[in-house]
C-alpha cells in the first residue's frame, strides 16, 4: 500500500507538494489551507488520510481513460456531486438538475478533466463536515482550491500511474 503525502510549503498555506517518498509534484491546496476541524464551505484541505476510492474522467478531452489500477469511470454532463448538507444525498454524486447545492462534474474549465474521489467523509457523510473534497487538475498557477488537492495533469496522471487499490492521499500540516 502507497501513501502519498501531501504537505504545505513553507510560508505557502496554499501551495505544497505532493508524492510517495520516491517523486513528489508541485500541488495545490485549499484556499483555507490544512484543517483539523474541516468545515462545508471553509476552502480548507482536510488532515487526515483518505482512500483514493476510484477516478472519474472526461471522455471527451482525454484519448483514454486515465491508466491505473484503481476503478475509473467516465463523466457526462448530467453528473453532479451534492454538497448541500441538509440533503439526504450529501457528499454523493447526483444526476443533474438537481434541486439540492451542488458541484457540476462537467465544467468549462479543465479543473475536473480528471478527478480522485477520496474517502473523506463519505462513510457515512456527516453533514456539514465537508463534502466533494477530491484529488484533481490544477489551475494554472497552483492557484487555491475550495478545498481539494489539485496536481498539474501530467503529474496527475503519473500519481495514478502509481496507484493501486487501497492507496491514501495523506494532507499533513507543516
Amino acid at each position: 500500500m502507497t501513501t502519498f503525502v501531501v504537505t504545505p510549503d513553507d510560508g505557502q498555506a496554499t501551495r505544497g507538494w505532493a508524492g510517495d517518498g520516491t517523486v513528489r509534484w508541485r500541488c495545490a491546496i485549499g484556499r483555507g489551507g490544512m484543517k483539523t476541524d474541516k468545515r462545508e464551505g471553509d476552502g480548507g484541505t482536510p488532515v487526515g488520510a483518505w482512500p483514493l476510492r476510484r477516478v472519474l474522467y472526461r471522455p471527451d478531452r482525454l484519448l483514454a481513460p486515465p491508466p491505473t489500477a484503481l476503478a475509473v469511470a467516465a463523466i457526462g454532463p448530467a453528473d453532479g456531486w451534492c454538497d448541500d448538507a441538509a440533503d439526504p444525498a450529501y457528499n454523493r454524486p447526483v444526476a443533474l438538475p438537481c434541486p439540492a447545492s451542488h458541484e457540476r462534474l462537467w465544467r468549462d474549465d479543465a479543473v475536473y478533466d480528471v478527478i480522485v474521489v477520496l474517502g473523506h467523509n463519505d462513510d457515512p457523510p456527516v453533514r456539514g463536515l465537508g463534502s466533494a473534497v477530491f484529488l484533481h487538475v490544477a489551475r494554472a498557477g497552483y492557484l487555491p482550491t475550495e478545498g481539494c488537492v489539485a496536481l498539474a495533469l501530467p503529474d496527475l496522471l503519473a500519481l495514478l500511474a502509481r496507484a493501486r487499490p487501497g492507496d491514501k492521499l495523506d494532507c499533513r500540516p507543516a
